[in-house]
């Protein structure tokens, strides 16, 4: 079952003074149930308005939006009891407690008492529950957002840039966190984030996207695999030297400090025959895998100049 579908969403922004903004140009998406879904793309590519428009936030223009398999905003009222969000900076009273920001929240959605320990478990607050709001770290505080999406226990957790500002160790605990949600089956996560590097580690499959339109999605590995090139890792005793018999011979390379990248290398061993004819030999020829980060700037790259972004 697939708990996000969009099928052809436009939303334009008609701006004071200003042309019109295009933010969503037919979009189309789908989000399977289970597991980490990382949805990317580069600021103004529409991610925001997507996230809004499935929880009812912005009117759209066209288009088919829906959650569970039912339409969106028509059945948000009948929907939103199994989708927790955080989008943007999570508001609470700062002179209470995080324990009693969460009492609040659950009396309004009717949700016992026994679940806020629960969620302040699950992000690992229980210790720090009873201190108030406003001295919580910025990854407590986006913690303490996350377990108040959890209250209701989703079936759907949307997060808009939860490391958003975060040091590397609220960075780590928000990593680990999602990769627990992910991996035990209860909720799914669709994780809007720029931290490509984040995303790799925690999303199993990914959506990417570029001037309001898909771009690509599949597996992680899967994106991966699909966009890996022929570059290599050269190091040799005599770097400089092998460089330049490479240049003669035709290759394209970049430098990587201690290393070259030799570019498109569709057979190694006539790069490292070149090289020993001319008296050259490596201490290593290794393939460069593919990153999410390269991928996602070249396909997002490629989609603007075609004019599919």
């Amino acid at each position: 079952m697939n708990v996000i579908e969009v099928t052809g969403g436009r939303k334009t922004y008609q701006r004071w003074r200003k042309p019109p903004e295009l933010a969503l140009n037919g979009l189309d998406l789908t989000v399977g149930e289970g597991g980490v879904h990382g949805f990317l793309g580069p600021n103004g590519s529409g991610k925001t308005t997507t996230i809004r428009a499935l929880l009812g936030l912005v009117h759209v223009d066209g288009g088919e939006f829906r959650l569970f398999g039912q339409p969106v905003p028509e059945r948000l009222p009948d929907l939103i009891g199994g989708v927790g969000a955080l989008v943007e900076t999570p508001i609470f009273f700062p002179g209470f407690s995080g324990r009693f920001n969460l009492e609040l929240l659950a009396r309004v959605a009717n949700v016992p008492k026994t679940r806020i320990d629960e969620c302040l478990e699950i992000v690992d607050l229980t210790g720090r529950a009873d201190d108030r709001f406003k001295n919580y770290s910025l990854g407590m505080k986006q913690r303490l957002g996350i377990a108040a999406a959890l209250l209701k226990k989703p079936r759907l957790l949307i997060l808009d840039e939860p490391s958003n500002g975060l040091d590397p160790a609220g960075i780590r605990d928000t990593r680990e966190l999602l990769r627990r949600l992910g991996s035990e089956g209860h909720t799914t996560v669709f994780l809007s984030s720029h931290l490509l590097g984040e995303v790799q580690q925690v999303c199993d499959h990914v959506t990417i996207v570029a001037r309001g339109r898909h771009i690509t999605t599949g597996r992680t590995s899967d994106v991966l695999t699909a966009n890996t090139t022929d570059d290599v890792r050269l190091t040799a005793p005599d770097p400089m030297g092998a460089a330049q018999v490479l240049a003669n011979a035709g290759y394209r390379m970049s430098s990587m400090g201690d290393a070259w990248r030799i570019h498109d290398v569709h057979d190694r061993a006539a790069l490292t025959k070149a090289l020993a004819d001319q008296g050259h030999y490596l201490t290593e020829l290794s393939p460069i895998a593919a990153d999410l980060e390269d991928v996602f700037l070249e396909l997002t790259e490629r989609g603007s100049q075609e004019g599919v972004a």
